[in-house]
């Protein structure tokens, strides 16, 4: 039975797109593994609180990243 973690800055993303996410997700799985295994495939959004993330050692916020999706 897959788990799969999905680690996300909190703020950046809707409810529905998290739905989303845990949709296409769970169907690529699927798609590897088999129909059979749609309702054993476990699918969690972890969200991070803007700024406790970094990358080169520079915090990223919710703001940071949905101006870098308006680009």
């Amino acid at each position: 039975m897959p788990l799969i973690d999905i680690e996300v800055i909190q703020g950046v993303f809707s409810d529905e797109k998290k739905r989303a996410m845990i949709s296409k997700v769970t169907d690529a799985m699927v798609s590897v593994e088999g129909e059979a295994m749609r309702g054993v495939t476990w699918v969690r959004i972890k969200e991070v609180k803007s700024g406790d993330w970094a990358i080169g050692g520079q915090p990223l916020s919710a703001a940071d990243v949905l101006k870098l999706a308006a680009e």
